[in-house]
């Protein structure tokens, strides 16, 4: 009996392997695109929960921050006289304890010279309220009427209605009246909060001082100190310079552009109230200068309290809303010609973006982030074109 012969089956086989040899060969070089899409999401993932650690950061120590911003600008504010004292021949360290004890003894004189005006203003308070209080209630008692003769007049429309179809109207339960008994209002409670309150500001405001006072003392360590973090690398460190001075440049011409533009302010709202003969008009022009540091808000709050003081001394609705349109006026025109040029020379900023960086730091810090700001995003900015991965983000915020 013979064996059956079996048939080929070699050149099937290699048929079918040469079949699926592109897709062999084609799964490995797919691998590393895979890869890279997704080191690519988990970047961006990354990058996400960063921002939002260092936003939670900043939310939760912002007194160490804010401090911390307040006493640099300070320091580069008052660095100038330092070093123009030191180039008399002035050591640094009594060059720097005297422009301090100068900074402290115009600030308590300029508080003391003011104090009267502002008792004044402050024991006008309680009157105004009372004032205040009277025309809301009078305007409140002419919207009541209003409301009752239109009720009146929908009765009697609906009497006629009933009337002429001959149906009566269904008799309406009466409300039920829900009163909500509210503690009263306990003075200890307030007098113990602002007691703590005036604590805090003073030792933020001495912290400050002292932190200044230190940064002046140092000079140029700290810069020092940057440059040689960023190692032995000369493109590296000429680089570091480069931030380093275009950062103190702007942060110093803005501080001088603020100074000027707020000095303006005050000083043009100081002679228009005293034209119009308004009492403690100089504590006035000095709070409308002050309040004007706080961008957009700070100009409404000074126009509101000016019309406030005007009615009070006039009794004239008409007057207060005058002045108040007046001083409103020249915040404005102050910001819109003089801030906005200068704010363009100096930083040469996108508006859209420092109105955006302005809603996003005031979220965040209140009114202490409407002062800084702007002295933040010049930073983010400069450090941004001297970076290359940031040039992104530097293309955004400029003009």
């Amino acid at each position: 009996m013979s064996t059956p012969i079996a048939a080929p089956v070699a050149p099937q086989t290699e048929a079918l392997a040469g079949d699926h040899a592109p897709a062999a060969a084609g799964l490995p070089a797919a691998v590393p695109k895979v890869r890279e899409r997704w080191a690519r999401r988990g970047s961006v993932a990354l990058a996400i929960l960063a921002t939002v650690a260092v936003v939670f950061a900043l939310d939760w120590a912002q007194s160490l921050f804010i401090s911390l911003l307040l006493g640099i600008l300070l320091a580069y504010t008052l660095n100038p006289l330092v070093i123009w004292l030191e180039r008399l021949g002035i050591p640094r360290v009594l060059g720097t304890s005297s422009v301090m004890v100068a900074v402290v003894c115009a600030l308590a004189f300029g508080t003391y010279s003011l104090r009267a005006e502002m008792q004044t203003i402050l024991d006008q308070v309680p009157e105004a309220v009372r004032k205040v209080s009277a025309g809301l209630a009078s305007v409140r008692q002419g919207q009541a009427s209003t409301v009752q003769k239109m009720q009146t007049a929908a009765r009697e429309i609906e009497n006629a209605t009933s009337h002429v179809t001959g149906t009566t109207s269904p008799l309406r339960q009466p409300a039920t009246r829900v009163v909500i008994d509210t503690p009263g209002f306990q003075v200890g409670n307030m007098l113990l909060a602002g007691s703590r309150g005036a604590a805090g500001v003073v030792a933020q405001a001495a912290m400050v001082l002292f932190l200044t006072f230190f940064l002046l003392l140092s000079g140029d360590t700290y810069k020092r100190k940057l440059v040689r973090l960023t190692g032995p690398s000369l493109s590296n460190r000429k680089i570091t310079v480069h931030i380093l001075g275009a950062i103190n440049e702007s942060i110093q011409r803005y501080l001088l552009m603020l100074l000027a533009t707020n000095v303006l302010v005050g000083l043009l709202t100081w002679i228009a109230l005293r034209w119009i003969g308004l009492e403690n008009d100089g504590a006035w022009g000095v709070a409308a200068g002050l309040l004007h540091l706080i961008p957009y808000v700070g100009s409404a709050i000074a126009a509101a309290a000016i019309g406030m003081a005007v009615f009070m001394q006039f009794d004239s609705l008409s007057t207060a809303l005058l002045v108040a349109g007046a001083s409103l006026a020249i915040a404005t025109l102050v910001g819109t010609f003089v801030t906005t040029w200068m704010s363009g020379r100096i930083a040469k900023m996108n508006t859209a973006a420092v109105f955006v960086s302005l809603l996003f730091w005031t979220w965040l810090w209140g009114v202490w982030g409407m002062l800084l700001s702007f002295p933040i995003t010049v930073i983010v900015k400069v450090v941004a074109q001297h970076v290359e991965p940031h040039g992104p983000l530097a293309e955004l915020l400029a003009d």
